[in-house]
């Protein structure tokens, strides 16, 4: 049959690749016998897919019967999966049939699956292996042909090695597995799932159909739906029914439905204390933040290279930005400005951003050209002797100049040897 028609037929709405793809699977393992495990998220309809298989194989007029493990005790599931004889235990006042054998020729949907007790994992395990079964009580072996169709939400892997599930009733349930992508996983379908589920609402209630202005629908869009499909339809009949305006705005979604604003993005900090989420907007300040940090201690030490070398550097006004400085301006130092230039890759408009006590004073220029030894400590012995030089001989100014003490600028001389 055509995907469209199916989807008409069982009321899937969407278009992604990811929810074509299930549904193509699903086709195509109706007309086996083989077990199928659906997985998913809570919300998804993995029933819908149950139904689609059964529907569409030769088992069709036959039963179909949907059974969710964790909303039935543990003490009772076997009796209801496999039936009981009488005085099997306080209450079995007569013998009952279980779905198996009720349901003999058909399907059973086993929902929630990774929650089914050890001991009717057992009884299943047999079942799936060979048809066979025996009631609760009872040490009769009997006999059904039944398709099991088995859905989970959780990584029954996980389970697997958790101990908590067994792992011959995994392989044996794993036989096809389908894929049902979460409602966040396709974003293109959030829309038309709202203007369907909208439509059903007014018919239901006799409203007006409910419709999203454009910043609306980016925070329907943006929102990650941890309940899927179910959770957007519930949104949709409390917007029906609560908002007095057809036309939800950006406004009204936030105060009807105040979660949509909230994010839950898989990325995360270590923190000393503990660990916290952090959305996008986080990342982004922190990245600024670190960056103009760095930048902030870059210019520093490029004002205390130039401040301790005695450069004079011209000035840029904002007209100047991203162009040559004019040659004539520096006539005299030419050669080793566009040498200085090459090396450095230094960002002209940067220049602009010098403090006031580096600004020419003159026309001309005299530039000292760093070398190019790059060892810290001839770097900080130049520094020094260029302080001296600077306030001849002073220790006291040489000291304040370079942002040392008196003592630690007397120690420095006589460890690299400086002659005053």
């Amino acid at each position: 049959m055509e995907l469209q028609a199916i989807k008409r037929r069982f009321g899937i709405v969407g278009n992604s690749e990811k929810l074509n793809r299930a549904i193509e699977t699903a086709l195509r393992v109706a007309n086996t016998d083989l077990t199928v495990l659906i997985q998913g998220e809570s919300g998804v309809g993995k029933e819908v897919f149950s139904k689609i298989i059964h529907s569409m194989s030769n088992r069709k007029h036959n039963d179909f019967i949907a059974l969710n493990c964790a909303a039935i005790p543990a003490g009772t599931l076997n009796s209801e999966l496999f039936g009981h004889e009488k005085g099997a235990f306080t209450g079995a006042t007569s013998d009952r049939k279980g779905y198996f054998e009720t349901v003999n020729g058909g399907t059973i949907f086993l929902d929630e699956i990774g929650e089914m007790p050890k001991d009717t994992m057992s009884y299943l395990l047999r079942v799936l292996e060979n048809g066979e079964f025996f009631r609760v009580g009872s040490s009769k072996v009997r006999k059904t042909d039944v398709r099991v169709i088995a859905a989970t939400n959780v990584d029954l892997r996980v389970k697997v090695k958790e101990k908590k599930f067994r792992e011959d009733l995994y392989y044996r349930l794993n036989t096809v597995s389908i894929f049902l992508p979460a409602l966040r996983e396709r974003p293109e379908d959030i829309i038309l799932l709202f203007k369907k589920f909208a439509r059903d609402f007014a018919e239901k209630y006799n409203f007006p159909t409910i419709s999203l202005d454009e910043h609306a629908q980016l925070y329907i869009k943006n929102y990650t739906w941890p309940g899927n499909i179910r959770e957007l339809k519930n949104v949709v009949e409390k917007l029906s029914v609560l908002s007095d305006e057809r036309l939800i705005t950006a406004e009204k979604l936030v105060e009807i439905v105040p979660e949509v604003r909230v994010r839950h993005l898989p990325v995360s900090f270590e923190d000393k204390s503990k660990s916290e989420d952090f959305n996008d907007r986080d990342l982004v300040y922190k990245f600024l933040f670190d960056m103009k940090k760095d930048l902030s201690e870059l210019k520093t030490m490029f004002f205390d290279l130039v401040r301790a070398n005695n450069l004079d550097m011209p000035v840029l006004s904002s007209r100047d930005y991203n162009m040559p400085i004019d040659k004539n301006i520096i006539p005299s130092f030419e050669k080793k400005i566009n040498e200085f230039e090459n090396d450095v890759k230094i960002d002209y408009p940067v220049i602009n951003d010098f403090p006031n006590e580096i600004k020419p004073k003159d026309s001309s220029y005299e530039v000292e050209v760093l070398d190019e030894n790059l060892n810290l400590n001839e770097m900080e012995k130049s520094m020094i002797i260029k302080a001296l030089k600077k306030y001849k001989g002073r220790r006291r100014n040489a000291a304040k100049e370079l942002g040392l003490s008196e003592r630690t600028l007397y120690r420095k001389i006589k460890e690299y040897g400086i002659k005053e």
